[in-house]
């Protein structure tokens, strides 16, 4: 019988990021990773055995069936974000699905219209609302600390090698910046800003169809966001966040920021929050918080927050002319 206040855990898809995620789910208190599946038998009974997991499934299906699992963690390519989520919901799962959420806004709507007809928690994996650097940071926006905001800045770029078989270049799968990296510095200026008025939006493209570069400028009545993302190169990865009265720095790496500086008339001042790992832990937390309290959206990052913000993203996604 399982211990109370324990939450079951099954990972679907293991790239990179779950081998990340499943690490620092041995750190939360009460969770348990009690099932893991890839299409590779090989993998997935690696994957568990590095983990301390006690099943591995070579079938998504076979998870998807596993009713010892309280709640499914989605981490496999971009397009199968949407089926995978409205089969696990319907197996009566809670879902923390990577983003982003989907490649189309109407899969969205489908998957949260889902969340909501089963009563199940939902929630898409934008692990950055919930980094303490950002929520500190956030809240001494929403304070006035820096005025009113006139100008954000943000950019995301890595160097993503072009090799037979990378998913960052594969257009089916939902490869390229805009999905994998640009929905970040979007996700900034929305959540500062909300939806903008206007979007304009550039790309250049690989010739396997996928977006390596791509530049927004985001206009509001009294603010402009200009945001980039690329996989062809690397960059600073920080962001700005300029008001009236002064502005904040999110450090390098911004979307995983352990600091951020207030910079106010010619006063520097860095607040350090240092995070455990690399900070998944938090929006870990954050899941078991919802689902223990029978919650089926974060506050935090809401099922409101995902569409509005993938509609921002299939603003762009439009301007530039990509299509999946």
């Amino acid at each position: 019988m399982k211990e109370k206040n324990i939450i079951n855990w099954g990972i679907i898809g293991l790239g990179n990021i779950a081998h990340l995620f499943a690490k620092e789910l041995q750190l939360v208190p009460g969770a348990q990773l009690v099932a893991v599946a890839s299409r590779s038998k090989d993998n997935a009974e690696a994957f568990a055995k590095t983990y301390q997991c006690p099943k591995a499934y070579d079938s998504y299906e076979a998870i998807l069936n596993d009713d010892t699992i309280d709640i499914l963690y989605i981490a496999t390519p971009h397009d199968s974000h949407a089926e995978l989520t409205l089969k696990a919901l319907e197996k009566n799962k809670h879902v923390l699905c990577e983003k982003p959420i989907a490649l189309r806004y109407e899969d969205a709507e489908k998957m949260i219209a889902a969340a909501v007809k089963y009563n199940k928690f939902f929630m898409e994996a934008f692990w950055t609302r919930f980094n303490p650097s950002f929520r500190a940071a956030f809240t001494k926006i929403k304070q006035g600390e820096i005025g009113t905001i006139r100008y954000i800045n943000a950019d995301f770029a890595f160097y993503a090698e072009e090799k037979e078989g990378s998913r960052m270049y594969d257009l089916k799968a939902g490869g390229g910046s805009l999905m994998d990296i640009g929905v970040y510095p979007l996700f900034l200026a929305y959540t500062l800003l909300g939806i903008p008025e206007s979007i304009y939006a550039k790309s250049i493209f690989h010739s396997s169809g996928v977006d390596t570069q791509t530049t927004m400028m985001l206009q509001y009545k009294e603010a402009q966001a200009v945001l980039y993302s690329g996989i062809s190169h690397t960059s600073n990865v920080e962001a700005t966040i300029s008001g009236t009265k002064g502005r904040i720095n999110l450090n390098t790496m911004w979307h995983m920021a352990e600091s951020y500086t207030l910079i106010k008339e010619d006063t520097k001042t860095i607040f350090e929050f240092p995070t455990q790992e690399m900070g998944y832990i938090y929006e870990i937390e954050e899941c078991h918080e919802c689902i223990r309290n029978n919650a089926t959206q974060s506050t935090l990052w809401s099922h409101k927050n995902s569409l509005e913000l993938i509609q921002i993203v299939e603003e762009v996604k439009n301007q530039i002319g990509l299509k999946f």
